[in-house]
């Protein structure tokens, strides 16, 4: 529409079609023919966002973006227009210019970043030594912070290493602590062999109630035994009374259905 074609210009990161390099090689063609037609004044105006997405295009690993975005260094009158404007764009475009002339993986992009770096040499020389001498002070800090970041991480890593011993058994391991509080409990009383012996004594499912209960057989004999709930003693007697009914109830039934077969 109307709108977006005068606005993508003075913001084209917001209508950029980055994940489809075709369309940014489209977007590239129809921006240099805006630029053949804009005034002085107005180029102004969209310069730094607009070198700064030639930035991110030059930095493309799409050779055709990359190729398509410094063919604007061919243009006549695109250049008169970044001549006039050296100060403000050469700043923006170094970076990326340097840093690829040496990185890229194509061949053709190394010839024209050197021929773009030439023109601004050409523009002004003492404005392209000190974009050079700020870009090499911007990489030393990146290089002491990121070595800085490395000693922090070695030191860091020693001390761990020399607190290992200590912070072994006084921190239980998050992965299974039920198990690492287990391991503290004393284990060296209990005898395989008597314990297997203890689970064959213990009573069988239908014993009386006579017999030890299973509770006390463990306790008696193991160190270590699981919680059980308390035994109701009323409740007990209640439900083998009303197994003995039910059994009862049974044999009555069994016994007159019988009789009733045999006076058919």
């Amino acid at each position: 529409s109307s709108g977006i074609n005068a606005e993508w210009p003075l913001r084209p990161g917001k209508f950029w079609p980055k994940t489809h390099s075709p369309k940014e090689v489209m977007f590239l063609n129809e921006l240099e023919e805006i630029l053949d037609v804009i005034e002085p004044h107005e180029f102004r105006k969209i310069m730094r966002p607009l070198f700064q997405q030639l930035a991110r295009c030059v930095s493309s690993p799409h050779f055709q973006v990359a190729e398509r975005a410094l063919y604007f260094w061919n243009n006549d009158y695109i250049m008169t227009l970044i001549s006039d404007n050296a100060d403000v764009i050469l700043p923006i475009m170094f970076g990326a210019l340097y840093k690829n002339s040496k990185s890229h993986w194509n061949k053709t992009i190394h010839g024209l970043i050197y021929n773009a770096l030439k023109l601004f040499m050409e523009m002004n020389q003492r404005l392209f030594d000190e974009c050079t001498v700020r870009y090499k002070d911007e990489r030393q800090r990146e290089r002491a912070k990121m070595k800085e970041r490395e000693e922090a991480w070695a030191a860091l890593e020693q001390a761990a290493i020399a607190n290992a011993d200590k912070i072994k058994g006084q921190i239980p391991s998050a992965n299974n602590q039920y198990t690492s509080a287990l391991d503290n409990e004393d284990l060296d009383g209990v005898d395989p062999e008597a314990l297997a012996e203890t689970i064959k004594s213990l009573p069988e499912k239908g014993q009386t109630e006579d017999a030890e209960p299973v509770e006390a057989a463990v306790q008696r004999d193991l160190t270590r035994r699981k919680s059980f709930l308390p035994v109701d003693f009323e409740t007990r007697k209640a439900l083998i009374q009303h197994q003995q009914h039910k059994v009862g109830s049974c044999g009555y039934y069994t016994i007159f259905t019988r009789f009733e077969n045999i006076f058919k």
